[in-house]
């Protein structure tokens, strides 16, 4: 395995946790050093009648191929009662996955499904939200609680980013231009003492 190539394309994935852009990094990461068609990945809780949470992910060429009966192969990560989950499919495939291609996805599985359930951790207090206000309540809360004071942008980016959206996302909702968008995050960031997402989140859970 290429570290070289590895590490930029691992970052990529890390960077995009809890976002909605996070299954495709996986995927090509995924595909990068295994040749599949598409990517599912989920996490199910042992004490639940159901799914939790479910992503799939497929390749642009192959979406209309034969997944009737496909290659397949799983990767599980357990943690208490939650079971996190990769699959790899190959379309219309005579052939299983060679011992080497397994060899392969076990190598960076170790990296893979930690990264998962990191993701699915970061969205849970998005999905538990009973309604898209308790978010805003949640944010103008602790801004009060700390005494630090944003202009009205400034919370809206943060919001924005909160709820899973990119900066070009956030300039198309706001009629902004990207790099104000960006300029917006970053004076945010300075005045909460945070660095992204990840951060944002934390600060938006802790305790006062």
């Amino acid at each position: 395995m290429n570290a070289h190539l590895l590490y930029p394309q691992i970052g990529k994935v890390i960077a995009s946790t809890g976002s909605r852009q996070f299954p495709r990094m996986l995927h090509d990461l995924i595909h990068a050093h295994l040749t599949i068609d598409a990517t599912q990945i989920r996490q199910v809780c042992s004490n639940a009648s159901g799914l939790i949470n479910e992503t799939v992910f497929s390749s642009d060429h192959p979406a209309q191929g034969d997944f009737s009966d496909p290659s397949r192969l799983h990767r599980i990560r357990r943690n208490g009662e939650s079971r996190y989950e990769i699959q790899v499919l190959r379309a219309g495939s005579a052939y299983g996955f060679s011992a080497h291609e397994r060899s392969r996805l076990d190598d960076i599985s170790p990296l893979l499904l930690p990264m998962l359930e990191k993701h699915i951790d970061a969205l849970q207090p998005i999905v538990e939200r009973s309604a898209p206000e308790s978010l805003e309540a949640r944010f103008l809360e602790r801004i009060g609680q700390s005494g630090l004071k944003l202009s009205a942008r400034e919370c809206q980016v943060c919001l924005g980013l909160l709820a899973g959206h990119t900066a070009p996302e956030q300039a198309e909702r706001l009629k902004l231009k990207v790099n104000t968008v960006e300029s917006y995050l970053r004076r945010a960031a300075i005045k909460l003492g945070i660095s992204g997402r990840h951060s944002l989140m934390r600060w938006m859970y802790a305790e006062a």
